[in-house]
């Protein structure tokens, strides 16, 4: 073979090769360029626009920094779905976290009779010791479930103060479930009593650090009513209750519907309890009411199974008599009716039989009127002298002859029933007995009536109107008159209650003072207080009277637009009489310069006097004079030359 022609098969060898090269350089380049192309579009279109695409050949090289490892993983199962998985190379990068946020602070205190269990997650700085030390002392020796976790986070604001607070609350709580985090605690509880709930309630209200929001949900056993009573009644006045009970929400409505049908108007109340001596306690008490109303005056008192109706005086007897009829017909087996037509009251030649009992406000105790014989005198005496105390008490009834053979009976229950108030009067007479008074117990009419009818039967006729004051009531735990007037000092201290120079306008400095005097006031509620204004010997004393009295009644405006109850306060103007300091120094005109609170001695109310003792030795209830029992300085603040 010629030279030539190996020449000629060797190039020809040589160029097929160098054009496959070049070929395959270019499909290499082509398949690099479409896989950049439709990784980036897919990254594109899942929002991965923080990721590159370089190419090797057929593999595919994943570049850029990830803002978290979620994404990507997104990044690379995404390359996934439009080339080989396993021609991705992942070189991505990923964001350096920042700080963690801190962990949710919970915790969760169950408490019943078989112990407590905590579960939550706490911080680390909480004294994990100390803490289930608390709540073994609350466990009162049963065991305590530790489930606690915890971590190493900064306890958040709030958190220690809410953490001491829930745990002195389980203290009062054997039966509660405890929420807490830093901004709240939310307690469900069941108290022992409904007076319980109300103690509780308020305690916990006021041991609320300022900042915590507080959540409350107890709830209290019905009460066991003993008797079982309700009293209804029509009169010149219009229709109301003294005492309404019942067995459950569906039943009270039913008689409430019924009283308001027999024309009661007010808003009225029944006290849901355990101890109803029927199953259809609804039936008997809607259908007493309505006929009481077709009567038109009088009262039905139920007491259990007793049911005492008392037609008011002029009732037609043929009326009567109907209504008695149809009413026995369709009461229910188990209640027995005693009806009574209330006639005239045939007349007295030695005046009227009565015995009354009062209680003062300051807790002195007359008694008055007529006593069966010796006895019931040492008996009524001794039971006041052991309930009211011996130094409180006297007694000037009298021992008379041809009394009732039940007054014995009468004139205790009544004295038992003035236990109940906190201040008031108990009349007793043959056709009935009347209460007046006051008292801090919401459901006393209700008592009361339950009381008379044990002690003197069903059919007794009772006029009760006994007013609830809510500075009385114990289980608010408000402060009393005394109390407030100590509060006041405290809350004021040694700032001043500062006025405009020679004006009765407050000055803005005393809009502070203002502020915190009516919050602490409302609390006390409808107290005696009378606000004295004074001033200093310079200037006309006629002008420095006036300029003190406009000063207090200031103040008087001051707390109304604030929202106090000062229906009871009186304003007094004293000018320069009654300094306490010398007026011949700056220093003494100072202090001359002052606004007083002084609490009052409460009036005894008309009808609530005893007699006057003869000997003088006894408590005399009747003083009309409004005695001040405290003051409070409050100095007028303003410059020297110009305030007075």
């Amino acid at each position: 073979m010629r030279l030539s022609t190996l020449f000629t098969i060797g190039g020809t060898f040589t160029a097929a090769g160098a054009i496959s090269l070049v070929a395959a350089y270019f499909s290499a380049q082509m398949v690099e360029s479409a896989s950049v192309t439709s990784v980036l579009n897919e990254l594109d279109s899942e929002g991965l626009t923080w990721a590159e695409v370089d190419t090797n050949g057929l593999q595919v090289f994943l570049i850029g920094t990830a803002p978290d490892e979620a994404a990507r993983f997104q990044a690379l199962s995404t390359a996934g779905r439009v080339v080989d998985a396993s021609r991705v190379i992942d070189q991505m990068l990923v964001e350096e976290p920042e700080d963690l946020a801190p962990p949710y602070f919970s915790l969760e205190i169950l408490r019943n009779d078989a112990g407590i269990s905590v579960i939550g997650l706490v911080p680390t700085s909480t004294d994990r010791e100390a803490l289930m030390d608390s709540f073994h002392a609350a466990a009162d020796g049963v065991e305590v479930s530790d489930l606690l976790e915890s971590a190493d986070f900064p306890a958040p604001d709030g958190w220690d103060d809410a953490l001491r607070f829930a745990t002195a609350a389980l203290h009062d709580l054997p039966r509660s479930k405890i929420s807490i985090d830093a901004e709240r605690v939310e307690i469900t509880a069941m108290t022992d009593s409904a007076a319980a709930r109300s103690r509780i309630e308020t305690a916990l209200t006021r041991r609320k650090p300022e900042d915590l929001r507080l959540a409350l949900d107890l709830s209290a056993p019905r009460p066991v009513i003993s008797p079982f009573a309700l009293r209804f009644l029509i009169d010149e006045n219009g229709a109301r209750f003294d005492a309404c009970s019942a067995d459950t929400e569906a039943t009270r409505d039913r008689i409430l519907r019924a009283a308001t049908g027999a024309g009661l108007e007010d808003k009225a109340t029944c006290t849901l309890g355990l101890g109803a001596p029927s199953r259809r306690w609804a039936d008997a008490t809607e259908l007493a009411i309505s006929k009481l109303a077709e009567l038109g005056q009088g009262s039905v008192t139920f007491s259990n199974a007793d049911i005492a109706l008392v037609a008011a005086e002029g009732t037609d007897e043929a009326t009567f008599d109907r209504v008695v009829g149809e009413l026995q017909a369709a009461l229910p087996e188990v209640f027995a009716l005693h009806a009574t037509l209330t006639k005239p009251p045939e007349a007295q030649d030695d005046g009227p039989i009565e015995f009354i009992a009062t209680l003062s406000p300051e807790g002195r105790v007359q008694m008055r009127g007529r006593l069966s014989s010796d006895s019931a005198r040492t008996t009524m005496d001794s039971f006041a002298k052991a309930r009211f105390g011996s130094e409180n008490v006297y007694t000037a009834a009298r021992v008379a002859e041809n009394m009732p053979q039940d007054w014995p009976v009468r004139t205790l229950a009544g004295l038992e029933t003035l236990a109940t108030l906190a201040n008031g009067s108990v009349t007793v007479t043959p056709d009935g007995i009347t209460v007046r008074g006051k008292t801090g117990n919401a459901d006393a009419d209700a008592e009361i009536a339950a009381l008379l009818a044990d002690k003197m039967g069903e059919d007794v006729a009772m006029d009760i109107s006994v007013e609830y004051v809510e500075r009385l009531d114990p289980t608010l735990g408000l402060p009393s008159p005394e109390e407030c007037e100590a509060q006041i000092v405290q809350t004021i201290g040694a700032r001043k209650i500062s006025f405009e120079p020679g004006a009765a306008t407050l000055d803005a400095s005393a809009e502070e003072i203002m502020d915190e005097l009516a919050e602490l006031l409302k609390r006390c509620g409808d107290i005696p207080l009378e606000i004295g204004g004074h001033t200093d010997s310079q200037g006309r004393e006629s002008m420095n009277q006036e300029l003190s009295r406009d000063r207090a009644q200031a103040v008087l405006d001051a707390l109304r637009t604030r929202l106090v109850p000062v229906k009871s306060y009186t304003v007094r103007g004293y000018g320069e009489e009654t300094p306490i300091a010398d007026n011949g120094t700056e220093a003494g005109r100072e202090e001359n310069r002052r606004i007083e609170f002084k609490l009052l001695k409460i009036v005894a109310e008309e009808g609530q006097e005893g007699d006057e003792p003869a000997d003088g030795d006894a408590p005399d209830p009747e003083s009309d004079e409004p005695a001040e029992t405290g003051e409070t300085d409050v100095p007028a603040e303003g410059p020297a030359d110009e305030q007075r």
